[in-house]
This record gives structure tokens, sequence and C-alpha cells, in this order.
């Protein structure tokens, strides 16, 4: 996928990531902060992954977890500081949940603070069914 407008750039091109933009803006977040830089490469191996650029410059990131048959979890999604509260989280997760790849799935997502952001996208609170399980020791 290669969405282009504005001089902004979607891509699904792991090819174009930057690990080091990714990992620093993980490191800045509540939910990643602390997660070592060999775990945030796997994750990035072993899932689908969406990088927003401007001029050729990462700005934004989300991945997705998915069987790529039944469901997918939305996860580290970000648009750097700077470009925030301009839409572009939007567009981004718009790419994300249309795509080719995810489009008919369930997805399934966490958030502390951006309910009102996935709910334009079709996600709704899903409260007494959900669990989840740690690893021991985190």
């Amino acid at each position: 996928m290669h969405i282009e407008f504005d001089g902004f750039l979607i891509s699904d091109d792991k090819m174009l990531l930057s690990v080091e933009a990714v990992a620093g803006f993980l490191e800045r977040s509540y939910w990643a902060a602390g997660r070592p830089l060999e775990v945030i490469e796997a994750s990035i191996r072993n899932s689908l992954c969406y990088g927003l650029y401007h001029e050729g410059r990462q700005i934004g990131f989300a991945r997705a977890v998915t069987d790529l048959a039944t469901m997918y979890w939305l996860a580290d999604v970000f648009i750097d500081e700077a470009y925030r509260g301009t839409g572009l989280g939007k567009k981004l997760v718009a790419a994300v949940v249309d795509s080719e790849e995810l489009c008919g799935l369930t997805g399934r997502l966490g958030t502390k603070d951006a309910h009102e952001l996935y709910r334009q996208f079709g996600f709704v609170l899903d409260e007494g069914r959900a669990m989840a399980r740690r690893p021991s020791g985190v």
C-alpha cells in the first residue's frame, strides 16, 4: 500500500520504516516506555506495519498483529508530537483499518485516552468480555 497526499505518504513497506523513530516514540509513550530495542525489532518483523512519512521523514506508525483470517490487534499507533491535531492520525488509522489485509477482519485495540478517535472507525468499548494475561515478571 502506498497512499500519497499533500506531501505525505502512508506505506506498508517495512523497508521505509525508521526503527529509531519508532523506538524513540515508544520510549515516550505510556504503554511501551522501557520496551527493549530487540523487542521492538521483533514486533515489527512479526506484524503488519504502516508508516506515515513527510518529506522522507517518518512521523507516524501503526502495527497490526493478525492471523489474516479472523482478527487483528491494532498497536503502537503514534503521530509525531509536532504533527498532532492535523488529522494525520485519522488518515493513518483509516488506511490501516481499510487496508486490503484487514478490512474484513475484527479489530481490537487497547487505549487509555484515544477512545473518541477509534470510535470514528467503528471500535466500541467491550468491557466485561476482554481479558489479558501478562508474562510473569512484567
